[in-house]
């Protein structure tokens, strides 16, 4: 179930999302809170799972990764404890920066980024050991549009149920 988002939280999120180096202070002045309701406001955004994480973006390039490459892979068994030995395969190789199991022509699409081409071998050798049955390698040439923001708006009052605050009792 999506979290329910308001209008400061589609603010936070979207200049978190352009500059996650951005102080809580700077955060405040622009959404118009105080620094400990900003921060109450990130902290509920961080619990609630919205903000997964709050991370760096490297160049790969920059960083000396200069193969940058899309590796599909299908599978030569689909059963529970075969796609987990494979699950387990991809988590394991640090040069595997991103991995989804999808449905259609393959099972598995990743994004690679590798040292040379032996550091390139080594991964899809490990990948063939642990059920990799076909693996399809796409060398990325150009980045056309970088990871993107999502496209945030504030849930309407009509489509969300109230939002649940924690009562304060006096003691």
């Amino acid at each position: 179930m999506a979290a329910e988002l308001d209008e400061v939280d589609i603010k936070l999120l979207t200049a978190l999302q352009e500059d996650a180096d951005c102080t809580n202070v700077e955060l405040a002045r622009l959404v118009g809170l105080s620094p400990a309701a900003t921060l109450h406001r990130v902290r509920w955004l961080k619990e609630s799972g919205v903000i997964r994480i709050i991370s760096a973006q490297l160049d790969p390039e920059a960083a000396g990764f200069p193969l940058q490459l899309y590796v599909t892979a299908t599978l030569a068994r689909h059963d529970p404890h075969s796609s987990r030995v494979f699950d387990d395969q991809i988590r394991a190789l640090p040069q595997i920066i991103a991995a989804d199991n999808v449905a259609g022509e393959m099972d598995y699409l990743m994004t690679v980024v590798a040292r040379d081409v032996a550091d390139l071998q080594q991964v899809l050798a490990a990948l063939a050991a642990r059920g990799g049955q076909r693996l399809v390698t796409y060398l990325r040439l150009a980045e056309i549009k970088p990871p993107s923001r999502l496209p945030l708006a504030a849930t309407t009052a009509a489509e969300r149920p109230p939002r649940r605050r924690r009562r304060v009792t006096a003691r």
